[in-house]
């Protein structure tokens, strides 16, 4: 939370307002195909290799609870994973195809600061 470049750093002031949380990922299983997991049961890691280095394998994962907070489809968190992997081409049904789904489930325990 200090050093990520994708958020401002945490000041002391927002101390009091915070929230954590840990998830511990549990029961990995190889999907059949894209399609073969659950929206809200299931957290997916996908690996892909890209045209552009073929050589490289990419990855991506989603937590159980991101895709519907984001109101996605199957498809659009396929999509958005690919996206999040480093996938810059054009998403089509073959790119999906050619994705190795592991699904798997979460239990989340929280706390705040106070």
């Amino acid at each position: 939370a200090l050093r990520d470049r994708r958020f401002s750093p945490i000041t002391l002031d927002e101390l009091p307002k915070l929230d954590c949380a840990v998830s511990l990922l549990t029961d990995f299983e190889d999907a059949k195909d894209y399609l073969d997991w659950e929206v809200g049961t299931h957290g997916i890691w996908i690996e892909f290799t890209s045209p552009s280095s073929p050589s490289r394998r990419r990855t991506a994962t989603y937590l159980p609870d991101v895709i519907p907070e984001q109101g996605w489809s199957k498809i659009e968190a396929i999509d958005s994973a690919l996206r999040k992997g480093g996938f810059e081409g054009r998403i089509t049904e073959d790119v999906r195809r050619g994705v190795r789904v592991t699904r798997y489930r979460s239990s989340k325990v929280g706390g705040t600061y106070a």
